[in-house]
């Protein structure tokens, strides 16, 4: 059990709290020129702004970035590896050469190993190589799709469409999206729209259906790719690579993502930049998922419905600076800070009459540049270890946890993170700093004595003040 402290009940020894706080200004706005964006900090998953961010809408290729999760997902549990052959049907070595979709040439007779056609996935959002992949992993592209739409509901990407369409019908998704119900769906693991493949949409799908995320979706999926497997990175941040190099089939693959250092567009890349996702459709206009790093600070960014490769590009240019110049981590509170009001608490049956007391750790925050003073700590401490009186009874460890330093914010603007109001409880143990021994059976007895008459004296004091 916790015993929050003020500092009125430390003088007369009872409990104990503390408020150390200042307040800060309100953070400077962004102005957007496309309808939909969302910026979100990497670590935290604090979002740092928003603007029409739970409306789901095509996500085109970003849709890869749960297919890649699932992959990677597959790699570390042990289910496939980099090395084994990836089979190739006559449909997807048909679709693979379909030079209107992003593709790279795969063959009924050839061996592709898991690591080939992840990285034409990874860096040229190759869509059959990506088909290939799902079967491989589930045994068809639709089991692949079941995992893909229960992966999303377990990753929090929020509540799945189809399960809103039960109460409005499928059949009137404008009705679900008008209503709000829903963030996301998966009915491929491309994001192509399934009327683009012919008829061999995966089973459980409907011919017309296509792919929906909203930008807090997909804000909330890149913060678990880029998270939970980091090493979707050293893939995605590759601006070239060659395809089966030496073969008949060599092609070089060009990452879409042109904001990296390396592809031919140079007036649009950044130097921070290494991830994460492009995609575009007719129906999703130009969308990027970005994620960028800059002094160990991790930004991640979301645009959707830019009108050209060069727009999603340059706002999430704009976005990610603004972020960078903007929010910066900053030491908030020290380490072995003495707390303010009352640098020790009372002991009892110990070799001292009291113990002094410091928070044990440094607390850095992601703080905006005009809030860094706008935090304040609560001082919580185990009410179990404490007796009626508020005293610590001997002996005690140096180095003993004997509370909680709890922080809180005190700015104008809200703290809002992908997962909720907070991410978790931002608390910092508080010790005591040095072993206080416990007094020995003669002494506490002694003690006792002196204590009784004291308490005596004081007894018979107050009944002749009372006579008079």
């Amino acid at each position: 059990m916790v015993r929050k402290i003020s500092m009125w009940s430390l003088i007369f020894m009872f409990s104990i709290a503390s408020v150390f706080s200042f307040t800060g200004t309100g953070e400077a706005s962004f102005e957007a020129s496309v309808d939909t964006v969302i910026l979100v900090d990497g670590e935290t998953g604090r979002i740092l702004h928003q603007q029409n961010v739970d409306n789901p809408m095509p996500p085109a290729s970003m849709t890869k970035m749960m297919s890649e999760y699932l992959i990677l997902e597959a790699i570390n549990n042990g289910d496939i590896s980099w090395e084994d052959t990836v089979p190739i049907n006559d449909y997807l070595a048909e679709l693979s050469h379909d030079r209107s979709l992003s593709n790279v040439p795969l063959n009924v007779d050839e061996e592709y190993s898991v690591l080939d056609l992840y990285e034409s996935v990874a860096i040229y959002s190759a869509n059959a190589s990506a088909m290939a992949l799902a079967e491989l992993i589930a045994g068809s592209e639709g089991e692949f799709v079941k995992m893909m739409n229960a992966k999303g509901e377990e990753l929090g990407l929020g509540t799945l469409l189809r399960d809103a369409g039960e109460e409005y019908g499928m059949d009137n998704l404008a009705e679900i999206f008008e209503a709000e119900l829903g963030d996301f769906q998966f009915v491929n693991s491309t994001g192509l729209p399934n009327r683009l493949l012919e008829g061999n949409h995966p089973e459980g799908t409907g011919e017309t259906e296509d792919n929906y995320m909203s930008a807090k979706a997909a804000a909330t999926l890149g913060y678990h790719l880029v998270n939970d497997y980091p090493e979707v990175l050293d893939t995605a941040g590759i601006a070239e690579k060659t395809f089966r190099e030496g073969t008949a089939d060599e092609i070089v693959m060009q990452n879409w993502n042109w904001m990296l250092e390396g592809t031919q567009y140079s007036d649009l890349d950044y130097e921070y930049v290494d991830g994460l996702k492009t995609g575009f459709t007719d129906g999703a206009g130009y969308t990027f998922t970005g994620t960028a790093e800059k002094e160990d600070q991790r930004l991640i960014t979301v645009v959707m419905k830019a009108d050209s490769e060069g727009h999603r590009f340059n706002e999430t240019k704009k976005l990610m600076e603004w972020g960078f110049n903007n929010f910066s981590i900053q030491e908030v509170f020290p380490e072995n800070m003495t707390l303010d009001g009352y640098e020790s608490l009372p002991v009892t049956k110990g070799q001292k009459d009291q113990v002094e007391i410091v928070s044990t750790e440094a607390v850095s925050l992601l703080t905006h540049k005009d809030d860094e003073e706008a935090y304040s700590y609560t001082v919580e401490l185990d009410e179990e270890q404490l007796n009626e009186d508020g005293e610590l009874e001997a002996p005690i460890e140096e180095g003993q946890v004997v509370g909680q330093l709890v922080i809180n914010y005190n700015g104008e603007q809200e703290e809002e993170y992908l997962f909720g109001e907070e991410l978790e409880a931002r608390t910092v143990d508080i010790v005591a700093t040095e072993e206080v021994e416990r007094s020995g059976w003669f002494t506490l007895m002694f003690k006792g004595i002196g204590d009784f008459f004291s308490g005596l004296w004081t007894s018979v004091v107050d009944t002749v003040k009372g006579w008079l």
